[in-house]
């Protein structure tokens, strides 16, 4: 059987112009279109975001040791693992980094763009019958949040290692970013510097680049020196900011599901996964957020495996045919 197709169309945002940080607003959305694609049929559609430095267009990387996206989708439709799908991938990067996929007066309007303008955009070219979102890392931080957010959009989600309980997540990075920003005299500085480097995938840069992306996505503040964001500490001192910080947890999932929990039970499908070795601590908020689902009696698939967060994208053999089945019509897993 012939494998899928993969088309590159291009949106002109209204939405991201006069953006902050002055990222462009002509995006590229990569699409999956199932083998034997025909175009007067509706199908489900599992729109991709993905996490933090990465781009839609990252799930298709050839990778001789394992398996792109478009490989992954072909076999697990010739097996007939699942139905044919349509699998838009969605380009949200920005100059901090990545993005969460929220409205942030630091970034830009990223939840407005998915939803106002990604989703009609896509399907005025192509019929869609159901969509849900997904992704790893922030994507599927997105994804949860996404679905909260907007029931009537998605129908299905699922979050592979997503951010949440930010206290263990994303506190550890903070003291190396307080380092790093006192010998670059700030974050703004810092972040200036740091696209001059010929070589931005060191190790020790991630820690910085993303607390300064978070915070630009979860306290920003315009009237800021340093970016137009807020931190949740004091940048010469360090001392902790209590009042920075609550706007951060508010957008915790562990935090946000008790307020949003009639828009998951629309879900067809709420999935969460991560390993029990994930490096930056998140297995921790998906347990407290499969306790809380359980105790909201939100139906969802909840799965631990023996892993960290890298290297995981077997995962997706799991999520996509749930996805599909969900999105297709049939019973909610």
């Amino acid at each position: 059987m012939a494998g899928g197709e993969i088309v590159t169309e291009t949106i002109d945002s209204q939405v991201l112009r006069g953006n902050p940080l002055g990222d462009p607003t002509r995006r590229d959305v990569t699409i999956y279109l199932p083998p034997k694609f025909d175009p007067a049929k509706r199908y489900p559609a599992a729109y991709a975001i993905v996490g933090y430095t990465g781009t839609g267009k990252s799930l298709l990387s050839v990778d001789p040791l394992g398996e792109d996206l478009r490989a992954r989708l072909d076999r697990l439709i010739r097996t007939g693992t699942m139905g044919p799908m349509i699998v838009p991938m969605v380009d949200c990067f920005t100059r901090v980094g990545g993005n969460q996929y929220v409205n942030s007066t630091a970034t830009g309007r990223y939840d407005d763009y998915l939803v106002k303008e990604i989703v009609p955009f896509v399907e005025s070219r192509y019929r869609v019958s159901r969509r849900g979102i997904w992704g790893k890392s922030s994507g599927g931080y997105g994804s949860i949040v996404q679905a909260m957010l907007h029931p009537d959009v998605w129908s299905a989600f699922a979050d592979h290692s997503g951010d949440a309980l930010f206290e263990f997540c994303y506190v550890p990075d903070f003291p190396k970013a307080l380092a790093a920003f006192r010998e670059h005299g700030g974050p703004k500085r810092w972040l200036n510097w740091f696209w001059r480097q010929p070589v931005r995938r060191r190790t020790e840069f991630f820690p910085v680049l993303n607390t300064i992306g978070m915070a630009a996505h979860y306290s920003p503040n315009p009237r800021s020196p340093e970016l137009g964001i807020d931190f949740p500490f004091d940048l010469k001192t360090g001392e902790w900011r209590p009042d920075v910080w609550a706007r951060w947890r508010r957008w915790d999932p562990v935090n946000m599901v008790a307020t949003h929990a009639g828009a998951l039970r629309r879900m067809r499908l709420a999935y969460l996964d991560c390993g029990t070795k994930d490096e930056w601590n998140l297995i921790w908020g998906a347990r407290v957020l499969h306790e809380k689902l359980t105790n909201l009696r939100v139906k969802h698939v909840y799965e631990e495996f023996d892993e960290g967060h890298l290297n995981i994208t077997y995962r997706y053999d799991r999520s996509l045919p749930l996805l599909w089945k969900a999105l297709s019509g049939g019973s909610p897993a």
